[in-house]
């Protein structure tokens, strides 16, 4: 391998892959995409024929849910999702398999690993670590690992060149704030409404607001994720944010291609795909 791939394999936090796309869309003046799917939903086959097809339908960066059995913050679509997942086989190292192959074609798509914290310790945190970064993951979304445990997985994480990605709600205030934010890299990701994922419809308004007052603390790119499922949602929501993260509504799109056993429809692949290019259209767009 040379030294210039490996410098694309293995970008570090400071000049990554994450951070240059958020730089591209910014001097292109164009809004991005962040695509949700989980590995392994509704088989390992269809997974990664999703994942390898998300970029050319437009997505800019794709976030890869690590099934996990007990997903708190996710509604019952993406819970589903998980458990398809499971029963097709999957695993945390068979996660990091699609996306070492994934890479073997795609060397500038960035790919969040999102998930839960129990996997990860009991696959050994030094370990995994070291596996998601020599895979080709950008950076992670732990949802149950709150500031206070950022010696946990966070610091780590930086430290071996992943960026570690927050999730703020509308209930951060101001006094919360700042250590949400200490260790945050990447983007900020902005739940638009509050619950569990899919649950809710997003409203624009107080969003933009909210958004408002963020960027008054940080400079980071901020991604809005949970209630948007339609790409007039999307776009309504890009024309503030810096992205827009599409996950229920994606998997919806998954499961309205299975068959009543819970096998993909031999449409799937291309369903799924055509209605993410729908969602970056509407997107990059504003």
């Amino acid at each position: 391998m040379t030294s210039s791939l490996a410098s694309v394999i293995a970008p570090t936090v400071q000049q990554s892959r994450l951070t240059e796309r958020f730089k591209a869309l910014k001097t292109q003046q164009k809004r991005g995409l962040i695509a949700y799917i989980t590995a392994g939903d509704p088989d390992l086959k269809t997974s990664a024929d999703l994942l390898a097809g998300l970029p050319k339908a437009g997505a800019d960066i794709i976030e890869l849910a690590m099934p996990f059995s007990d997903p708190m913050a996710d509604g019952p679509t993406i819970q589903a999702a998980n458990i398809r997942a499971f029963k097709a086989g999957i695993t945390l190292s068979k996660v990091l398999d699609m996306v070492r192959s994934f890479r073997q074609q795609d060397l500038s798509t960035p790919i969040i690993l999102m998930g839960y914290y129990n996997p990860i310790y009991v696959f050994g945190v030094e370990r995994f670590l070291l596996a998601a970064k020599a895979a080709g993951v950008d950076g992670l979304i732990v949802v149950d690992l709150p500031p206070e445990e950022d010696s946990e997985l966070c610091i780590p994480a930086t430290q071996h060149g992943l960026h570690f990605i927050r999730l703020i709600t509308p209930t951060t205030d101001a006094k919360r704030l700042p250590a949400v934010l200490a260790h945050t890299s990447g983007f900020l990701y902005y739940v638009s409404v509050m619950g569990i994922t899919g649950s809710k419809a997003i409203d624009a308004v107080p969003v933009r607001k909210a958004l408002a007052e963020l960027r008054s603390h940080t400079s980071l790119p901020i991604a809005v994720g949970f209630g948007i499922s339609t790409p007039d949602e999307a776009r309504a929501v890009a024309q503030t944010s810096d992205a827009v993260i599409v996950g229920s509504a994606i998997v919806r799109r998954v499961v309205a291609n299975l068959t009543n056993e819970g096998h993909a429809k031999d449409g799937l692949v291309n369903d799924v795909l055509g209605f993410v290019r729908e969602l970056a259209q509407a997107v990059h767009s504003c």
